[in-house]
């Protein structure tokens, strides 16, 4: 809880250097200590630094299997009889085996990162299995009668919460096709739910409030660290001792996720006896689980928080409609930000609420607040740099956006052809008797995008293959210059959604399309003519819709779909297009028009650019839609019954 304090405050070597000690005893401290550097490893995607935290999470992962329980023979068959019940755990093993879990899924990420044979991938694979298997065990165990606290038990629920909470909302957010394949080889979101559904289904016991955990920094005055895990034998000393006082909720706070609670309830029905994955029951109760982690009073709340912020303002922005739950985030967010003002982790998410918001200026000062607070992770930076340079996209201020994309592209190694491609769609932004004091040749950054190609997880990122093939038309002699690059990047990560909060930004942006428009139209023909003006007719209709416009938006999308014969490279034109249609009439309340419209999307085009980004989109569509017409039905069925 100290190393915890110190990370937050962004201590990051003092945090380590207090873990360090006794990460050889201790399976928690050997966690933390792992856990930090495969964040480091995260961030940098450099080698030495991956195999480090490797290397770390190894040996944390083996000290936690020296502390789990021992089966002979006779248990290991009397287990596949008979589930095993946590009476015949000590505390120790328990919070042994949930440690395990959470190694073998890190592990699994960092072998993703490490590797790129298919031998890597099954591992992996293994590795993200088995973590689920006991998560889902663990979570059973805590639902069944022979559930004992012990003086540590916030910890081991929070780490049960934790793993079970992020493995439904991973569920609930994938394609389709993904999901049957993960059904196949072992995975079922409602299996993970089955016990707590039958809990539900008895009655649900009442939600805790919005509360903060108790502050790190106090950790050692109300939650005392023993000096040893080990212990010799099997009496077991206490691995923490929980505090006795409770603070009191947030001003302001309110019961969580009442609604989810009862969406839960009403598929408890439906998700029994199931082999299927429900994505809306997953995602119910992973938000209920890593809702309820959040205000629990362990060291693990503040990782369940984060989580929350990550799937709140990034991947259900990016991955979904843009629809966020912004007020739950900032919520989540509040406490933590009151607590650490300085904590660097904490300004980026307050950044990234304000950006969603559409308060770009705002946004702007807080990722800049967020790169002043610390200089050791020099990461940290790099992510604000990216946010920044979004901003400034969204301003339209292209030599500022350029700034941070050439900075990004000299400091950082995520993705150099995607940093390349950004500094070259800037530099095609400027008006001919712009001047360009930054010495690149936009030509020639396009040119050298291909060579910089980067394997991630043994595949290239789909950004970057996005990035090469629209850089191709640039390799000959005589190039066709891309109409507006920065903008159609814009789109990719759902910039639409935010600069769609201001109308003065999407005027802005409406007008830079609509110059583009009209050169395309004054200017010869091509062969990316058609795919040129359809792109074009896809950014207008984004904006017109955010102003109002609506019937014009439809117009433009429709027209996409109308010459779909004639495009020849940019095929994910139509299938997106399908997709924004669908999300205006949702707007309008033509629910089953838009699902038919998402049906089409995904079914009927395969193999275009971005396809998974697009496919996560229609899947959240979707989801969304469903909703609306389930809630309508229920409305109408309660009103005839008034």
């Amino acid at each position: 809880m100290i190393a915890l304090d110190l990370f937050l405050t962004n201590q990051f070597s003092e945090a380590l250097s207090y873990l360090k000690p006794r990460t050889k005893e201790s399976m928690y401290h050997s966690l933390t200590y792992a856990t930090i550097l495969e964040m480091q490893a995260m961030m940098t995607f450099d080698s030495q630094d991956i195999l480090l935290a490797g290397n770390m999470m190894k040996e944390a992962q083996s000290l936690c299997q020296r502390h789990r329980r021992k089966s002979s023979v006779t248990d290991s068959f009397s287990n596949l009889v008979h589930r095993p019940t946590l009476d015949q755990f000590t505390e120790e093993e328990i919070h042994a085996e949930v440690c395990y879990a959470e190694c073998l899924l890190q592990r699994a990420a960092l072998t993703f990162l490490q590797d790129e044979n298919m031998v890597s991938f099954i591992k992996g694979g293994i590795k993200v299995r088995n973590s689920y298997q006991t998560y889902k065990e663990l979570d059973s165990l805590m639902q069944s009668s022979q559930y004992y606290k012990g003086e540590s038990y916030r910890h081991f629920e929070g780490g049960v919460k934790l793993g079970v909470g992020a493995f439904n909302l991973t569920l609930s957010m994938l394609p389709t096709r993904i999901l049957r394949l993960l059904e196949f080889v072992g995975f079922s979101g409602n299996k993970v739910l089955d016990t707590s559904v039958k809990t539900l289904s008895k009655s649900f016991p009442p939600r805790p409030f919005l509360v903060f955990p108790p502050h790190p920094g106090d950790a050692h005055k109300s939650l005392p660290v023993q000096q040893t895990l080990s212990g010799g034998g099997r009496e077991l000393k206490p691995l923490l001792k929980t505090g006795t006082c409770e603070p009191a909720p947030l001003e302001g706070s309110r019961p969580m996720a009442s609604r989810r609670t009862q969406g839960a309830m009403r598929g408890a029905v439906e998700a029994m006896g199931t082999q299927q994955i429900s994505p809306s029951l997953s995602q119910d109760y992973g938000l209920l689980q890593l809702e309820e982690g959040a205000t629990g009073h362990s060291f693990r709340a503040v990782l369940c928080v984060m989580l929350l912020l990550c799937y709140h303002t990034f991947l259900t922005f990016v991955l979904g409609t843009g629809n966020v739950n912004i007020e739950e985030a900032e919520k989540l967010l509040k406490p933590y930000l009151n607590r650490y003002p300085k904590g660097a982790i904490f300004l980026f998410f307050a950044g990234r609420i304000e950006a969603i918001k559409g308060n770009i200026d705002a946004a702007i000062r807080r990722f800049e607040e967020c790169c002043e607070a610390q200089q050791h992770w020099k990461q940290f930076h790099h992510m604000c740099y990216w946010e920044l340079m979004w901003c400034f996209t969204y301003k339209g201020q292209w030599k500022m956006a350029y700034f941070y994309a050439d900075l990004l592209s000299k400091e950082n190694s995520w993705s150099k052809a995607t940093y390349f491609y950004m500094k070259a769609a800037y530099l095609s932004m400027f008006e001919k008797d712009d001047y360009k004091p930054f010495g690149d040749n936009e030509v020639e950054l396009f040119r050298a995008v291909p060579g910089l190609k980067l394997k991630i997880a043994g595949k290239s990122l789909p950004t970057e293959k996005f990035a090469i093939r629209k850089s191709r038309r640039y390799l000959s002699p005589n190039p066709v210059s891309l109409p507006i690059p920065a903008l159609e990047m814009m789109y990719i990560w759902n910039g639409y959604a935010v600069i769609g909060k201001q109308p003065e930004l999407t005027d802005g942006m409406l007008e830079v399309i609509t110059k583009a428009e009209e050169m395309l139209a004054k200017g010869p023909e091509n062969e990316y003519s058609a795919d040129d003006e359809c792109l074009v007719k896809l950014l207008k209709g984004l904006c017109l819709k955010y102003l109002g416009r609506v019937q014009e938006a439809e117009e433009n999308f429709r027209s996409i779909s109308a010459n779909e014969k004639k495009i020849k490279y940019d095929h994910y034109l139509i299938p997106n297009a399908l997709l924004e249609l669908a999300l205006l009439f949702m707007e309008q309340g033509r629910n089953e028009e838009a699902i038919r419209l998402l049906e089409s999307a995904k079914q009927n085009y395969k193999n275009y650019s971005m396809e998974s980004r697009t496919h996560f989109r229609i899947q959240a569509a979707t989801l969304q839609a469903k909703s609306s017409l389930e809630n309508g039905n229920r409305s109408m069925v309660s009103s005839v019954s008034l």
